[in-house]
């Protein structure tokens, strides 16, 4: 007991987690507020968010690849940040991930590999084509000087659009049209390609991709806090000239963190494809993109962030869609939750901040 309580001052949460954890109650508490002033019973709407997002083990599950998704995208966003890169392009990066992912799914040969790379293949297919998508950016940014930001969300947009184009000519991805009715979309993935349940019952759809996730975040974290390359990112990023004079490549260091953020946006796209939605569609993305951008700004260059904020907007998805259905309340009130979620724990940030200022 007495060793417990020793130990409790270096387990008991800082100032930031505790700000930031009433910055998001707060904002809760503000959703409350307006859900009332909609003339929805507040009582209907939260037990109709809260068995959207945990009430069942399905739902539990579909939360969770949600999450994944939000994850993959937020951590290639903090790799990016080491080096002083900002990563937009997660949406895009998502896009193409997925356009591979169908394309080789669909490819006869690959749906006959065996011993599981049927669904490794397109999931590193997915990856490349995030990498290449975020390499573009890293190379205008090294030899032409454009901006990291600029450059990522503008191939954003056109990534977009070539998931629009490959569902609609059968010369790329749409389905035959047999008729008139035919949507635009692509074949349903063989079942050898799709990830492969953890439970192996599809009434908790929970993926093998939260495996991989799992091991990704702990990579990362582990390059960042333990690697010499991960001292390199944060060296380039603080001072790139005094770092490219002690020798470091600044140039392909830069390249390489848009490549490695944008083969987790990749991912992230082989994961909704394969994992939960089999078919691509147009808008098949539905914004993760934008909010694994948030998700990456919040965590503030923490991968155990990146994880919480992941976790929240995933629940926050799939309690939504649930509480709009069933409560009627309008899913653009999750999206306004998300604001003044983002908004009070920038706050509580900056909060803190002058706090540790006023201490030191």
């Amino acid at each position: 007991m007495n060793a417990l309580v020793r130990l409790w001052p270096r387990l008991r949460p800082g100032p930031a987690l505790q700000v930031s954890v009433a910055a998001v109650l707060a904002a809760f508490g503000v959703g409350a507020l307006l859900i009332a002033a909609l003339g929805v019973p507040v009582g209907d709407a939260v037990a109709a968010f809260a068995e959207g997002a945990w009430g069942s083990a399905y739902a539990l599950a579909a939360s969770i690849n949600r999450a994944l998704v939000l994850m993959l995208v937020g951590l290639g966003f903090v790799l990016a940040e080491r080096a002083s890169l900002t990563n937009v392009g997660g949406e895009g990066q998502i896009a193409v991930g997925g356009i591979a992912a169908t394309a080789l799914a669909l490819w006869p040969p690959v749906a006959q590999l065996p011993w599981g790379l049927a669904f490794i293949v397109p999931m590193l297919g997915a990856c490349a084509a995030g990498a290449l998508w975020g390499g573009i950016a890293g190379v205008l940014r090294v030899k032409m000087g454009t901006n990291e930001v600029i450059a990522t969300l503008l191939l954003s947009f056109i990534a977009i659009w070539m998931v629009y184009g490959s569902v609609q000519s059968e010369h790329l991805l749409r389905r035959p049209m047999t008729s008139s009715a035919t949507l635009p979309e692509s074949l349903e993935i063989p079942v050898s390609t799709q990830l492969p349940l953890l439970t192996g019952d599809a009434g908790t759809p929970l993926h093998i991709g939260l495996l991989l996730g799992v091991v990704l975040a702990v990579a990362v974290a582990l390059v960042l806090n333990r690697t010499v390359t991960g001292l390199q990112l944060r060296a380039a990023g603080l001072n790139p000239r005094a770092a490219r004079r002690a020798g470091m490549a600044i140039d392909r260091l830069a390249i390489g963190a848009l490549c490695a953020a944008g083969a987790f946006g990749g991912l992230a796209g082989a994961f909704m494809l394969q994992g939960e939605q089999y078919t691509l569609k147009a808008g098949f993305s539905s914004g993760y993109g934008f909010d694994g951008l948030v998700v990456g700004l919040l965590a503030r260059g923490s991968v155990p962030g990146v994880v919480a904020g992941a976790l929240l907007f995933g629940f926050l998805r799939s309690g939504g869609i649930n509480m709009e259905m069933v409560a009627q309340v309008p899913t653009a009130l999750v999206v306004v939750i998300q604001g003044l979620i983002i908004v009070m724990l920038a706050g509580a940030a900056l909060g803190v901040q002058r706090m540790e200022a006023r201490r030191t």
